[in-house]
């Protein structure tokens, strides 16, 4: 997500994080779900980031559901 320069600005702008800061936070399961949630809450987004990880969107959306459990 941090190489697409638009997609990076409204995600930091939105949290508030830094991108240092999100990568420093990427076992943690709150942050994960906050990246997840704002990649379900715009389908351009979700698209975008299932191509680049080589998944399906629905399989991005169970993630996202997992951790809540």
């Amino acid at each position: 997500m941090l190489n697409d320069g638009p997609r990076a600005e409204r995600l930091l702008s939105l949290t508030g994080l830094t991108a240092d800061e999100l990568r420093a936070g990427l076992g943690d399961p709150a942050l994960l779900g906050a990246v997840l949630d704002f990649l379900c809450a715009h389908e351009p987004d979700l698209v975008a980031a299932a191509e680049a990880l080589n998944v399906t969107p629905a399989q991005l959306a169970a993630a996202r559901e997992s951790l809540t459990k």
